[in-house]
């Protein structure tokens, strides 16, 4: 009571007024406060912690950002995205950019191949290892970051690989991948009709040449792109609710969405497309037919219809029908908006870009909100991808720290972003000024390239969840089938190799060089062709372990380097120190590598949270 009495006095006698500042640690106010930092000079200034400037949070929240919607940035990249965007602004302006599509780089690049040769006509090509020359030349030199970004997620969706004989024809792959660019920022529908039509689809999934039933032979059409349209490009195998739950029939087990009488009938709308025009080599004749193989058709043009082997007759299958006798172009538009529309594609797109973008195991909730957006843009427009990307990206479980504090919160990157992001941390070293990567070498350390697939299902299935605690918590992993006690060991290997990079002996004008990032199968004896870390930024902070820990986790863990991994890295670090070396001062290289080395491999780097 006497507490309450002084209370009550203190406010009759005094008229109390709110400060113009909010004084807590890092509001600003530090005016007559000192504190100590338990730091070297350079890493944190103590005044920093009380006016606010040395709080990364904002950064690390930057850092998080591009690592989910880019291939990786580097500080100077993410500390502008901290001081100029607001996630949305960016977004918006990414729109803007323009594309860096992949034929003309590939083009440009087997040219620069055969100029380049002693017997240009011994080359082999423009083949998948061009392809893969183009990819990383546009994705280390774009700023279109995040349709880049997106293309790739739609990649593993709508899978066509050059593990098959497409590898032959660079321009089967890179056509192919400008289509998932293109529509990456435009409708959904498009974007799957226009794979529909592609003739690398077409070969990968056997409907180009696809004949309609003959009954004289007792042959039926191929059913392989029919069952692959509705199983992983839209529908799935059962039926869904928005938000991405099955529909359960009355005995409590999932509803099929569709049958093999479904299949059989949707097969026969896919019949008749052949190739739209010839390769210029094929000099025996002007028009192509029907049969004309990949090898001789223009891989860059569209299927075109030839009548005469489109099925003619109704079309049943999910309860649509398709009238006899129309164009067969017609008859596979009707199809593709009928499969488009389907109330299942909206979570079914929606739970798969979520998975590639963000995390494995998003809520109910978190599909409902994306499959919502997919479903209507505000403006009554379905499959709007840049309203489905903003929902993915701009979400709350995207964004919010308490999401991330969630153990089941976050992805297991997969090879390729790690080694993306390990690519644009730093500057890199050429001699040759370009970044050609023959992709193959990775691709045997990790079993995972772009456009490499195994198989139309993608390097994982979304509902892959390895043995043990994932399994036993009901949530999946997909990218854990990647990840194998082979895969763990050459990835290991393979970081310890990129880990090098380059160096500038001052005393003694020496350029030293160690490891590689990856290499081209263009280089020569006297000029290699490799790319390399340039890790010189680093070099005059070697000393100062702890700045280099806290510069990495900006750049590669965005502040979520836990204590036990960061104890571990201290003590490496400073145990790595020659006092002998006085002159080249090497262990300052080795440390900075080591660093490097710690980090990409640690879960802390592994695990995108």
């Amino acid at each position: 009571m006497k507490i309450k009495i002084l209370i009550l006095v203190v406010l009759c006698i005094s008229e109390l007024k709110a400060q113009l500042y909010n004084d807590y640690i890092g509001a600003g106010h530090n005016s007559g406060i000192t504190v100590t930092a338990s730091s070297f000079v350079g890493t944190s200034s103590p005044s920093k912690t009380l006016d606010g400037s040395g709080m990364d949070s904002k950064l690390f929240d930057a850092s998080r950002f591009l690592a989910q919607s880019t291939f990786g940035a580097k500080l100077d990249q993410i500390t502008h995205f901290r001081d100029n965007w607001e996630y949305e602004a960016w977004i918006n302006d990414q729109f803007t950019k323009p594309t860096s599509y992949m034929t003309p780089k590939m083009e440009t690049i087997w040219q620069q191949v055969l100029d380049e040769s002693d017997d240009p006509d011994s080359e082999f090509g423009p083949s998948a290892l061009h392809f893969n020359y183009a990819w990383w030349e546009n994705n280390l030199n774009n700023q279109d970051l995040l349709r880049q970004r997106v293309a790739y997620a739609l990649s593993q969706i709508l899978v066509i690989s050059y593990n098959s004989d497409l590898s032959n024809w660079a321009e089967s792959i890179t056509s192919y991948y400008d289509l998932l660019l293109q529509h990456s920022f435009g409708n959904y529908r498009n974007l799957l009709l226009d794979i529909t039509k592609h003739p690398s689809m077409g070969y990968y999934l056997s409907h180009l040449n696809n004949p309609k039933t003959n009954t004289a032979t007792g042959t039926s059409p191929d059913q392989n792109f029919a069952r692959e349209i509705m199983q992983l490009f839209t529908i799935g195998l059962v039926q869904l609710n928005q938000n991405g739950t099955p529909v359960l029939d009355g005995n409590g087990n999932p509803t099929p969405t569709y049958t093999n009488a479904d299949i059989s009938e949707l097969a026969k709308v896919f019949t008749g497309l052949m190739g739209g025009g010839l390769e210029e080599w094929v000099d025996w004749k002007s028009l192509v037919d029907f049969g004309d193989d990949i090898g001789m058709i223009d891989k860059e043009l569209p299927m075109v219809m030839y009548q005469p082997q489109h099925e003619p007759g109704v079309k049943s299958f999910l309860g649509h029908t398709i009238p006899a006798n129309q164009p067969g172009m017609t008859d596979i538009t009707s199809a593709v908006d009928f499969l488009f529309n389907h109330p299942n594609t909206a979570p079914f797109v929606s739970y798969r870009l979520i998975q590639r973008l963000v995390k494995s195991n998003p809520s109910q909730e978190y599909i409902g909100r994306v499959a919502s957006a997919f479903a209507n843009n505000g403006q009554n427009v379905r499959g709007d991808m840049r309203a489905v990307i903003k929902a993915i990206l701009l979400d709350e479980e995207a964004r919010s720290s308490e999401a991330m504090m969630n153990r089941a919160h976050g992805k297991l990157r997969e090879p390729m972003l790690k080694f993306t992001n390990a690519c644009r941390i730093f500057p890199l070293y050429t001699t040759r000024n370009r970044y050609w990567n023959n992709g193959y070498d990775y691709y045997q350390s990790t079993r995972q390239h772009v456009m490499y697939s195994p198989n139309v299902f993608n390097f994982y299935l979304p509902d892959f969840s390895p043995v043990g605690d994932i399994t036993n918590n009901d949530l999946v992993a997909p990218e854990f089938k990647l990840h194998n006690t082979s895969t763990g060991i050459t990835y290991i290997n393979t970081v310890n190799g990129w880990a090098g990079g380059v160096w500038y002996e001052e005393a003694a004008m020496t350029l030293h060089e160690w490891g590689a990032l990856f290499w081209s199968w263009n280089g020569t004896p006297g000029n290699d062709d490799l790319v390399r870390f340039a890790t010189s930024e680093l070099l005059p902070y070697a000393h100062d372990s702890e700045y280099i820990i806290n510069d990495l986790d900006k750049r590669l863990t965005h502040g979520q380097l836990t204590d036990e991994t960061r104890q571990i890295m201290r003590d490496a670090l400073n145990g790595t120190y020659w006092s002998w070396d006085t002159v080249q001062q090497t262990w300052r290289f080795h440390r900075i590598r080591s660093a490097i080395y710690m980090f990409m491999i640690s879960p802390d780097y592994n695990i995108l949270k």
